[in-house]
């Protein structure tokens, strides 16, 4: 939720030791060597559109700039990228993909494979029948949100197919209900081979659009708090038993009763079979809209044939959801089934999951209980005093246009050695709609009263600016629609106080004397209705009244796309 640092913020900039992503890949190939790695652009860097907001006026550019962060994932991190898409969400563009295969292949990338279009099943998979050359590159059609369903084109292009986004919802039962569904049914429904979570683990302020709709939640890295919620056990009844490369068999996979059911295989005698009966208005997901059916209480009879009719015995893995009793059983291990002459039954309630399956691999971890949650601290400094961080951006900071990255001042002997700095200077070919100032916040979205300091150094002459605020009320996909209060300073000498990130509502303006290109101190304090500023510790504007919001984060910030530098950051 909110921006991430690209690999090449600039044409001539390459830096394959930003932001978490590296780190997360790698902890997840520690844990499994096997997992796959997909990449997929939302945003890129102006420079990819030279002036454009368009990637694919210079397919070899974007091409480029894609190739390289494989690349480097390979070369920096010994991580191997298993497949690449082209624009999340966005259109695609025929001759930039096949330039894009072109360029893996001739980079010795053969093996990184192609997803397309991550958007809807149309117009790709029309496309793809009609261009046969896009047909040799494109080795996925990938879909967002499909509601379990696909489309005959899809189908017609014999291409495997992903939901390649899915699920998005608040990661409580009904949520847990919505993945156990979406699981089963993606295949079942629409031929859906793989099902992709957005996202993996909400590590980020719950109040942003979209709070909780992980698979688990931590978002409390200064306390070391997190949640291993209901939809991660729902997880485990596929993962812990099936591997990318088994095969679903094709069976009907409609319980009579209602609920749905799969069967994989890994083509060596083993069998997964998982069942789910989750009712309608236990398992709404986010989108698309549901409709509705019936699920009852029901025996299920299964039938084994060929190669599995000499199997004798089933582990069961075993949750049950529970709504009105509010005490759900998760991922638990019932007594093995055993079939006879190739048969066996289960009693099925709503709202249940279970796995039965050849494998005796299955575990639940006794995990030692986390820490437990605290509220972000009240009195909070960063001086960014850090000569080798372990992450190019400072903790806590949630960057929600631009990126702010840790900067080391070589020209300056004093105290701002060490700083933060704002390093997007144009506007990106965006994915949402970014504000046109950067943003990052930080903080606690319940405070009220506060006071925040910040040492700041505009770079940008004539028009430059820099803001600190309070009460900061919103971020992501409605940044530009933020409101707080705000105390802006200017390169032209000029202050303003605005209830907006936009600036439109102005509370008070005059002048401060700030410059471009000198270290200042900008100081806010906000009690109850009213609010006052200080600049390098003197009264510069106070008592202007503000109302809405109430509360909210503390952020920084520019008045546009450009370089700026943040010091010894304190808020109370």
């Amino acid at each position: 939720d909110g921006t991430e640092p690209s690999h090449m913020h600039y044409e001539n900039d390459e830096n394959y030791f930003r932001g978490y992503e590296w780190w997360l890949m790698k902890e997840a190939k520690k844990r499994n060597p096997k997992i796959k790695l997909i990449g997929l652009p939302w945003t890129f860097p102006a420079w990819i559109g030279k002036g454009e907001n368009w990637p694919y006026d210079y397919p070899d550019v974007t091409a480029y700039y894609v190739v390289s962060w494989i690349l480097g994932a390979k070369r920096y991190h010994d991580l191997d990228i298993d497949y690449i898409g082209i624009w999340n969400e966005r259109a695609f563009s025929s001759k930039y993909i096949k330039l894009l295969r072109y360029t893996l292949d001739k980079h010795g990338l053969q093996q990184v494979r192609i997803v397309a279009s991550d958007r809807l099943w149309e117009p790709i998979s029309f496309v793809l029948l009609l261009d046969s050359e896009l047909h040799g590159v494109v080795d996925v059609i990938g879909a967002h949100y499909p509601g379990t369903k696909t489309v005959p084109n899809a189908l017609l292009t014999k291409k495997k197919l992903w939901s390649s986004e899915d699920y998005s919802t608040f990661n409580d039962e009904v949520g847990a209900g919505c993945w156990a569904r979406i699981l089963n049914q993606n295949y079942v429904n629409g031929n859906m081979t793989s099902t992709i979570a957005w996202n993996l683990v909400a590590s980020y302020y719950e109040e942003l659009p979209f709070g909780r709709c992980g698979l688990m939640t931590a978002k409390e890295p200064w306390s070391g708090h997190y949640k291993v919620e209901a939809p991660i056990w729902i997880t485990a009844h596929t993962t812990q038993f099936t591997q990318p490369g088994w095969s679903y068999l094709q069976v009907d996979g409609q319980l009579e009763g209602g609920g749905s059911f799969v069967a994989l295989t890994d083509g060596l005698g083993n069998l997964t079979i998982i069942i789910e009966t989750m009712t309608h208005n236990h398992s709404q997901c986010i989108r698309p809209l549901l409709p509705h059916f019936s699920v009852t209480p029901q025996k299920a009879t299964f039938y084994l044939r060929g190669s599995f009719y000499m199997v004798q015995t089933l582990q069961v893995w075993h949750s049950r959801l529970g709504f009105e009793s509010g005490n759900s059983s998760l991922f638990q291990q019932l007594h093995p089934v055993k079939a006879w002459k190739g048969s066996f039954s289960l009693y099925l309630n709503v709202d249940e999951v279970y796995t039965l399956t050849t494998l005796k691999t299955g575990q639940k971890c006794g995990c030692p209980e986390p820490p437990p949650p605290q509220p972000f601290p009240s009195n909070y400094k960063d001086d960014f005093n850090i000569r080798n961080p372990p992450f190019s951006e400072a903790p806590n900071f949630a960057d929600q246009t631009g990126v702010f990255e840790y900067f080391i001042n070589s020209s300056d002997p004093g105290d701002h050695v060490f700083t933060l700095r704002q390093v997007v200077v144009q506007r990106p070919i965006t994915w949402a709609s970014d504000a046109d100032q950067t943003i990052s916040l930080i903080g606690n979205f319940q405070w009220v009263n506060m006071t925040v300091t910040c040492d700041i150094y505009i770079e940008k002459q004539r028009d430059g600016g820099v803001f600190i605020a309070g009460r900061v009320d919103n971020g992501g996909i409605y940044v530009r629609r933020t409101k707080g209060v705000f105390f802006w300073v200017f390169a032209d000498g000029t202050y303003r106080v605005t209830g907006d990130l936009a600036g439109e509502e102005i509370l008070m303006k005059g002048l401060s004397g700030v410059r471009d290109n000198a270290w200042h101190t900008l100081t806010l304090n906000i009690q109850g209705t009213s609010a006052s500023g200080l600049l390098n510790g003197y009264p510069l504007w106070e008592n202007v009244t503000v109302s809405k919001p109430s509360n909210g984060w503390a952020a920084i910030g520019t008045r546009s796309f450009e370089f700026a530098q943040f010091d010894n950051f304190h808020v109370e």
